[in-house]
C-alpha cells in the first residue's frame, strides 16, 4: 500500500506544473549540461562518421563494394584517423565549454556551498 502511495505522487508530480523558479542546484546542473553538450554532440558525431568512413574502406578493400583495394586503403586510413583525433577535438571543445561557463558555475556553487 505504502508503495502505491509513492508511485501515485510520483506520477502526479510529473503532471503539475513545473515552479517558475528554479533552484539553485537546477540551474548548477543547467551550466553544467550546457557546458558540456556541444562537445559531447560533436564527439558522438564524428566519431560515428569516422567509423562509417573506416567501415566503407574495409568494404572497399575486401572487396565487399567494388574492387577498389587502394582506394579502399585510403579511406580505412582516414576513417582511422577521424576515429583518432575525435578524443582530442572533445577534450578541446570540453576545454572551451568549461572556460566558457566557469565564472557562472563557480559562483553559482561558491553559494550554493556557503549557504550549508
Amino acid at each position: 500500500m505504502h508503495n502505491e502511495r509513492e508511485w501515485v505522487e510520483e506520477i502526479r508530480r510529473d503532471y503539475q506544473e513545473k515552479s517558475v523558479k528554479e533552484s539553485k542546484i537546477e540551474r548548477l546542473q543547467k551550466l553544467d549540461r550546457a557546458a558540456r553538450r556541444p562537445a559531447n554532440i560533436f564527439a558522438y558525431t564524428f566519431g560515428v562518421i569516422g567509423a562509417l568512413v573506416l567501415g566503407v574502406g574495409m568494404c572497399l578493400a575486401m572487396g565487399v563494394i567494388g574492387d577498389l583495394f587502394a582506394l579502399g586503403i585510403v579511406v580505412g586510413v582516414l576513417g582511422i584517423a577521424m576515429v583518432s583525433v575525435n578524443y582530442f577535438i572533445y577534450r578541446a571543445i570540453a576545454k572551451a565549454g568549461r572556460k566558457k561557463y566557469a565564472g557562472q558555475i563557480l559562483a553559482l556553487s561558491d553559494e550554493l556551498l556557503g549557504d550549508e
